[in-house]
């Protein structure tokens, strides 16, 4: 004879228990998966925001000392007007780099021995600089800025490689990215850029 084998029904106790237990996995389920979804979106609209308006970058070199130094972290702004002054990031040759606009389309840009740096006749206050030079230049001056183009220099006018040369020569508006409006990192350095 086949032995008849009987289930022991729970209690209610333990009924309630494992109920307890299954909510308690659909509500961590639920949390879970609404808090992946969130840093998702969060995480694309980040992205988004970087790429569109406000791109985040990495200062590489020491072209931009004093204002910028390598390693620091900037913010930049998608912006269409530049003014004589701005620090700007732009394109050239798959590389991001970062100079300040010196003229704009048709100025005059001059550059004597001595590195000062005349902007249609006028001699520019350059603060920002800890050391005025001519730098490398392969350009005539008095030279014209053509037409839907800026002239750009680095800070470090001994060292950096910029529209003096004709090497990269005068940027195109479609080349630059934006205006660098903010130093992120170093924290101790937080600042807005000019």
């Amino acid at each position: 004879m086949a032995k008849v084998r009987t289930a022991s029904i729970p209690s209610e106790e333990e009924v309630a228990r494992e109920r307890e237990r299954l909510q308690y996995q659909k509500r961590y389920r639920q949390t879970l998966r609404t808090t992946v979804y969130a840093l998702v979106v969060v995480a694309a609209l980040a992205v988004l925001l970087a790429t569109l308006f406000v791109p985040v970058l990495q200062v590489s070199g020491s072209s931009m000392e004093p204002a910028l130094s390598d390693g620091d972290v900037i913010v930049l702004l998608k912006t269409g007007s530049f003014e004589t002054g701005d620090l700007v990031g732009f394109y050239y040759q798959n590389k991001l780099l970062l100079k300040r606009v010196i003229g704009g389309p048709g100025d005059v840009i001059d550059i004597d021995e001595e590195g000062n740096v005349s902007v249609n006749g006028e001699v520019l206050e350059e603060p920002y600089l800890a050391e005025k030079s001519l730098g490398e230049t392969d350009i005539t001056y008095p030279y014209q800025v053509p037409e839907n183009r800026y002239f750009v220099m680095g800070d470090n006018r001994v060292t950096s490689i910029d529209s003096r040369s004709s090497a990269i020569g005068c940027i195109e508006v479609d080349q630059i990215v934006g205006k660098v409006v903010l130093r992120v990192w170093p924290l101790e350095s937080f600042s807005i850029v000019q």
